[in-house]
Parts: structure tokens; sequence; C-alpha cells
């Protein structure tokens, strides 16, 4: 009605006013739209571009992407160095939000789902294909699920980076802010200037210690060797001695037998022969095996002690792993979803068919209060000491509580913060969230979660990552972590829990992109 109104009215006023009023109304009309133009390209976020800290970079500790914004911004120990555009997946194939790590770097690799496309300087976050490097950027989403960075600015960023350095994807804007918290890890200083040489000790007596069992191991196969043959020597005398005592007995036999004269002197003669012999084979098989018992309890005792060696061996191997792991940033991650607490450290083992192997040996029911309330996503980072301690920032990606109300609902278990918080060092991390951690977390992953209630594209589409079933026993060459091979058919539960239209199941099967 009132545009109508509007319209009669404006109408009758040209007709008074004439082509003035036309001209002026035009003129109007054009100033409207030209003002209504702009005021959208306005509310319209400004785009991305890339830009350098005004300071000296140090190393890169997280990147956090935003798939709203479509950008990428490193941090260091004091803040941002690092800011580009990116390009992300489109509708359908989308980049999933959550939380993940660099896993392997490759300068010139080339995706093997399509078509052979370039994907220079590429850092892979997840085995089953998706991963930050160069590619064109058009200002919009438009990736397979990728992270698409500038040319440049992703040759330049490959170098700076590390296996393990954490990568979260938010789906609208996040930074670090500085944060504190009782449950965050407190080091103790004694314990930080102990570790190295505690490491370096025990390494030097795992080395000592797999010697020993390789001395023990060659001993115990020679002494069996030797009395394995000694024992096949007796048992050959054993058996000539059961056919000597029973050629006698035969000579004994026709002895009794004989009618005449001759035949009586034949089988006397006959019958010492048989016993000369049998006297042989007695005194033979007796010494033999008077050889043999003391080599079969030289045997036994060089088996036991290299059963006692290798026992040895695999202690110290354990502990100079740990010890060596005490040094590196540690990682945990407590799921609301599977009520777990879990630890990873990154063991610096490489892999056959690439990444590095992570240790995983920490796995532990936590408390959490409320635990049917939603607690949200939130990343801890240690950025740097802080003369005893640590200094942390806190980014939230989900909603649920304040990462202060989310870490004031759960208790972690004494014992695992006795092995942990005393050499706790910067770039350590603490996650918290409502997920599960995604089936693609395996040996050869730090923590990999992504959020359910937004869409994940072709990262649940796609062909996902094998399960690898390895040998929980530690081999010779495992370099002492035989322990932390021993990933789960089903490490943890799906979270079946619909979100956002998503459900989530496991997956473990095997798909390079």
């Amino acid at each position: 009605m009132v545009n109508r109104l509007v319209t009669a009215q404006s109408s009758g006023a040209m007709r008074r006013w004439g082509p003035f009023a036309i001209v002026t109304l035009a003129a109007i009309t054009a100033l409207t739209a030209l003002t209504a133009g702009a005021a959208a390209k306005q509310a319209r976020p400004a785009p991305t571009i890339e830009a350098v800290a005004p300071r000296e970079a140090g190393e890169p500790i997280m990147a956090i992407v935003s798939i709203k914004t479509q950008k990428v911004t490193f941090y260091d120990a004091e803040g941002w160095i690092l800011r580009a555009p990116v390009s992300t997946g489109v509708a359908g194939r989308e980049t999933p939000a959550g939380v993940f790590a660099v896993l392997e770097k490759d300068k010139d690799h080339h995706s093997t789902l399509y078509d052979d496309a370039w994907m220079p300087n590429m850092q892979r976050i997840t085995w089953n294909g998706v991963a930050l490097h160069g590619g064109p950027l058009p200002g919009y989403a438009a990736s397979h699920g990728c992270v698409r960075m500038p040319y440049g600015f992703a040759e330049k960023l490959f170098d700076t980076t590390w296996i393990g350095m954490r990568v979260i994807i938010a789906p609208n804007d996040a930074a670090p802010v500085e944060f504190s918290h009782p449950a965050l890890f407190v080091p103790n200083a004694a314990a930080l200037a102990a570790a190295p040489a505690r490491a370096e000790t025990l390494t030097r007596e795992a080395e000592e210690a797999a010697q020993t069992a390789d001395e023990a191991k060659k001993a115990a196969a020679a002494a069996a060797r030797e009395s394995g043959s000694l024992t096949a020597s007796v048992r050959k005398l054993e058996l000539l001695k059961r056919r000597a005592d029973a050629e006698l007995a035969f000579a004994d036999k026709k002895l009794a037998a004989a009618k005449t004269d001759q035949a009586k002197a034949q089988a006397e003669d006959a019958k010492q022969k048989a016993a000369t012999k049998a006297a042989e084979a007695q005194t033979q098989f007796d010494t033999a095996k008077g050889d043999v018992t003391p080599k079969l309890a030289t045997a036994a005792i060089a088996k036991d002690a290299a059963k006692a060696a290798a026992a040895r061996k695999a202690e110290t191997a354990k502990a100079a792993a740990e010890a060596k792991l005490a040094l590196e940033p540690v990682s945990v991650y407590i799921s609301r979803a599977t009520q777990k607490l879990y630890v990873r450290r990154n063991t610096h083992k490489r892999w056959a068919d690439g990444g590095e192997v992570f240790d995983a040996s920490i796995e532990v029911p936590v408390t959490i209060r409320d635990p049917d309330t939603p607690i949200g996503t939130h990343v801890f980072t240690a950025m740097a000491r802080n003369g005893a301690g640590l200094r942390w920032t806190a980014v939230t990606i989900d909603e649920g509580d304040s990462a202060k109300d989310a870490l004031d609902r759960i208790t972690i278990p004494q014992e695992v913060l006795d092995r942990i918080a005393p050499t706790a060092a910067p770039r350590s991390s603490i996650i918290v969230s409502d997920e599960p951690l995604s089936s693609e977390t395996n040996y050869r992953t730090e923590f990999v979660a992504v959020l359910n209630n937004q869409p994940q594209g072709g990262f649940v589409t796609r062909r996902p990552t094998a399960d690898v079933i390895a040998n929980g026993e530690s081999s010779d060459d495992d370099g002492g972590f035989g322990s932390f091979f021993q990933p789960d058919r089903h490490p943890q539960p799906g979270n079946m829990r619909p979100r956002g239209g998503q459900l989530f199941f496991p997956m473990q099967q095997r798909g390079l992109w």
C-alpha cells in the first residue's frame, strides 16, 4: 500500500512539475542506489591481504584458519607473525572445522585423487586428504577440502613449520588470548634441569643393556648348538647300545639253543663278540651322557641369562624412550564424548610411508562434571616459559562453556599430572572438546578432532585412512617404542550424537589423496 501510494504521489508530482521533476527524481534514485551499494560493500568484510608482523618472527607455534573470513594466521610465542587469504572447500566438499596438526610436508606434491593436481609446499593435516598448500585464490571457497594459500606465501612458510605444529580450523574468527588456570601444567624446575642428563644416562644404559642382550643371545645360541650336537650324539650312541644289547641277547638265545659242540663253540664266540660290543657301546654312551649333562645345564643357564638380558633391554629401552619423550612438548586431549584423556608426544621416529610416529601410551578415564552438558572445544597452548612456569593462551572454536568454566569442570588424574607436568615444555597443549577423537587419529598423527556440528564435506566421503594392525610386542629394532605401536581397530567409540545434521562413524581404512 505504502509503495503504491508513494508511486502515485510521485507520478502526480511529475505531471505537475514536468521534465525538471523527472530529472530530479532520476538523480535522487541514482544517489539512493549508490548509497545502498556503498553500504552493502561496507558491510561485507574487507578482503584479507598478505601481512607480516612488524617485528622479528619466532618459530610458528600454531596456525588458525577462519572459514568465515577465508584467512589463515600464524602465531609465534609473542603473537601473530603471518597472515594471508585462503580458499577452503566448496559446498559438499567443505574443509572440516576442528583441531589438527602438521603430519607430513612435501615440497612438490601432486594429488593422487584429482588428476595429478599440483599442490606445492604441501603440509598434510590428515592422512585422508586435507592439507595446507599453495594454490589459486579466486577470493572465495573453491577447493576440494584443502586450504589453499598464496603460492609465494606457502613457499616462504614451508621451511618454518614443523611436524606436529598445531593447525586449528575455525568456523568463524578465532585468535589465542592470554589465559591462566590452576589446571594448566606447571613444570618443576628441578625436574626440568635434570631431564636432559637423565635422558642421556638412561639412553646409555639402554645401549649397554642392548649390547649385553645381544651378547647373551649369541652365547645362548652357541650353547644351545653345542648341547644340541652332543644330545644328538648321545641319542645315536643310545641307539647303538640298544642294538648291541639286542645282539648279545640274541647270542645268548642262540647259545642256549645249540645242540652240538661245534654249534655251541660258534655261539659262544658270537656271544663274546656281542658282549664286547655291548660293553663298548655302554662305555661310549655313559661318557657322552656325562659330557652332555653339564652342557645342557650351561645352555639352560645361558638361555635364562639371555631372557633376563632381553627383559633388561626392553625395560631400559622403555625408560630411555620415556626420558626422551619428557623433553618433548606434550599434547593432552580430553573428550566429553568418551570421558577419556589421551596423551601424545612426537617420538621423531620416521615411518616408512610418510610421517612420524607419535607416542600414544597414555589413555585413561577422566572426570568431567555435568557430563551431559556441552563443554565446547578449547585449545590451551603453552606459548613460552614464564619464569619457572609457562605462559598459556586459549583458543575457543565451538560453542559451550567459556575456557575457564571448561577447565573448572575437569579433574585430571594425579598420576597423569605426575608423569607429564614436571617437564612440560613450551608448545605443550591441552585440548578440551565435546568431540571424540576422529578415527583419523592414529600412531602417525597428533590429535585430529572435527566439529560434528559443522559441514565436513569430503572429509567424511572420500576414502579414509587405513587401520594398521601393529604388533604390540617390542622388537629388536623398534628403538624402544614397541609399546607405542598399539593402535586399536576402534580406539574410541564413534560420536553417534547428531549435531548439525552430521553423524560421526569410526573410519579406519587407508587412502592417501
